[in-house]
């Protein structure tokens, strides 16, 4: 190693870590932050650069399990859980209708619904022969008072909990209270943080007797500031050296953004094989984003989708007749589609409310009741979800959303349109197809494709909608649909290995269209 090189190109976080600490110590980013006043970015960047030169080594890394409190657990921990509410109202009220509780506390019914359904299996509430929910006098389980005792302790201890500081009781119930991502409607957010521990390595000892040596502190003046220069203070301090060698930035001339070139890439294909291209709005109502596709108001199956609400306004003033009524009547009883529905009562109110859309989906349950027998339409849609962002998964994503109209269309034909995004938009080698579950569509498919660096992962979900879809829209022929992650396609076409990396500083990354990987 040369030495006298290393040393120029040392940064000051480096140098004090270099200065500070010999072999023998085990360094972690809470350790520099406490003994260097360094911010936790600061210490993992110091770690990075000097492992980048060989100067420390990665000696162990140990994962931990948190859970963090989240607004509505913070409510909950207040006024009790919704189990426990619905239970002290019927004690007090006597029996009830689901929306006669959920007004009588102001809550949503979804939520009732959803606490009756759990309750009900354990025999603390029941429903009557008037269809209404009645206290069975059976005490309440174990797990409710474990919920509110873990709420009060997350409270106790400034909102986290570590997943070590649990019974094995305690963590059964917070898992269940717990989501990774989208926690908006969950009481505890759950995220993992590694602790990794390095240790000096390699010639560090030379280069720190170096610096000591040469009378490098890591306290150097790196820029100088008008205070520096009104007060003086510049006089008395020593300079860092600058290397004048580094190659200035290049001025690259404008260009389409390449992902832009591979959403248009995407697009002209469908239109080449005959495709109408829709569209629709950002802000969508709860009726087109779910409930015109049967996902019933109150079931676990609208967990699938952790939306963000719309602030202001929050609900639209009307849906479309005779959709409205057409898609209550399929929840309550399954109107003319020879369904059973979902056998509860359709809150008309809570259909109106504001959301950005969390699926692509969306634009086909739009495009249904105007669609041409046959006809084949695509869309390309920017949707939200409250989501842990990592190397598959953005907070805002692409999806291009599809559908096929036609007395002949199949599951054959599905999967001939999933094998065309997998192999010839995606580019990927290795394809399979695993059984799904979407509300909407029966049977359902999952297309899941293998990315060189990333493995397996799901490109999208496919089906054929369900009667109570089509029916409540006019259409009465098989209908194809699929929401495939276009992003995630994308990583396939240009080489990539991380979705952030569409969107991010460094276009010059994204710029090496079909890099080997």
């Amino acid at each position: 190693m040369d030495i006298s090189g290393t040393i120029k190109n040392l940064h000051p976080l480096e140098i004090k870590v270099l200065l500070k600490y010999t072999q023998q110590d085990e360094l972690t980013s809470a350790r520099l932050q406490k003994e260097l006043d360094y911010k936790e970015g600061h210490a993992n960047q110091a770690f990075s650069w000097l492992s980048g030169k060989g100067l420390v080594k990665e000696v162990s890394r140990t994962p931990h399990t948190f859970f963090e409190i989240t607004d509505l657990g913070r409510e909950l921990s207040e006024k009790g859980t919704v189990e426990e509410r619905a239970v002290a109202f019927l004690k007090d009220n006597g029996a009830k209708t689901l929306p006669e509780i959920a007004a009588g506390l102001g809550l949503e019914q979804k939520d009732i619904g959803s606490a009756f359904g759990q309750l009900s299996k354990e025999g603390i509430l029941s429903m009557n022969a008037e269809k209404k929910a009645e206290y069975t006098g059976k005490e309440l389980p174990a797990r409710i008072t474990l919920t509110s005792k873990v709420l009060k302790d997350a409270i106790a201890a400034n909102g986290t909990l570590t997943q070590d500081s649990l019974s094995k009781e305690e963590l059964d119930v917070i898992n269940t209270l717990a989501k990774k991502r989208g926690a908006a409607d969950a009481p505890f957010r759950t995220f993992t943080r590694e602790t990794v521990v390095y240790k000096l390595c390699g010639e560090s000892d030379a280069v720190t007797q170096e610096l000591k040596k040469v009378g490098v502190t890591g306290n150097e003046i790196g820029e100088i500031t008008t205070k520096m220069l009104e007060s003086g203070e510049w006089k008395k301090g020593t300079f860092r050296g600058y290397n004048i060698s580094i190659p200035p930035a290049r001025n690259i001339p404008g260009r389409t953004n390449p992902y832009v070139s591979f959403l248009e890439s995407v697009k002209d294909k469908l239109c080449s094989l005959g495709f109408q291209e829709f569209d629709g709005p950002l802000v969508e109502t709860e009726f087109w984003n779910g409930d015109a596709l049967f996902m019933p108001q109150f079931h676990a199956a609208r967990d699938i989708h952790d939306a963000y609400r719309i602030k202001n306004p929050t609900h639209a003033k009307a849906i479309e007749e005779p959709y409205l009524s057409n898609v209550a009547k399929v929840h309550e009883n399954g109107g003319n589609t020879g369904s059973r529905g979902w056998d509860y009562q359709f809150d008309r109110d809570f259909t109106r409310r504001l959301l950005l859309r969390s699926q692509g989906t969306v634009l086909s349950a739009h495009q249904l009741h105007k669609a041409e027998i046959p006809g084949k339409y695509f869309g390309i849609a920017r949707c939200f979800r409250y989501d842990k962002v990592d190397a598959t998964h953005l907070s805002d994503f692409y999806q291009t959303e599809g559908i096929v109209l036609g007395k002949d269309v199949n599951l054959k034909t599905l999967l001939g349109f999933l094998e065309m995004f997998a192999k010839e938009i995606a580019g990927a080698e290795e394809v399979k197809y695993v059984p799904g579950y979407f509300p909407f569509t029966e049977p359902s498919i999952e297309v899941h494709i293998k990315h060189p660096k990333l493995g397996w992962f799901e490109l999208g979900g496919s089906g054929i909608f369900r009667p109570e879809v089509t029916k409540a829209m006019g259409v009465d022929v098989p209908v194809l649909a699929w929401g495939i992650g276009i992003d995630r396609m994308a990583l396939m076409d240009l080489g990539l290995n991380d979705l952030r990396e569409l969107f991010c500083e460094d276009i010059e990354r994204v710029r090496l269209r079909k890099a080997k990987f």
